[in-house]
């Protein structure tokens, strides 16, 4: 996965133990069967490899474990890439397509218009 794919959030449980810890960091959580586009991945130092999403943004905290202030990452296992294209490259696709159709029209219109 990479910044701009389209993923869906295939786990957003919050284990119970772990509950009051999520709720302090995360004013915004993930939703299950939700399509998202990721903005960043962040390694977390090594320890788990995290994303932030372009429909999600929460304050930066401190993290101890980090060292540092930074917003909170949602773990990378919680969602699944999309292999489908996004509804905006259908679009663009489509538009091209319609261009280049017009295109070849009118120049058959002209074609017949000065063969007369």
């Amino acid at each position: 996965m990479k910044p701009g794919d389209k993923v869906i959030c295939i786990n957003a449980t919050i284990d119970p133990d772990k509950s009051e810890e999520i709720r302090k960091d995360f004013e915004i959580w993930v939703t299950k069967d939700k399509e998202y586009t990721i903005r960043e991945i962040l390694d977390n130092n090594g320890i788990v490899p995290g994303v932030l999403l372009d429909e999600v943004h929460n304050l930066p905290k401190y993290f101890k474990l980090l060292n540092r202030f930074q917003e909170p990452a949602f773990a990378l296992w919680r969602f699944r890439k999309l292999s489908y294209a996004t509804q905006t490259e259908a679009v663009e696709e489509e538009h091209e397509l319609v261009e280049v159709g017009t295109g070849t029209k009118k120049q058959t219109e002209k074609e017949k218009g000065t063969g007369r």
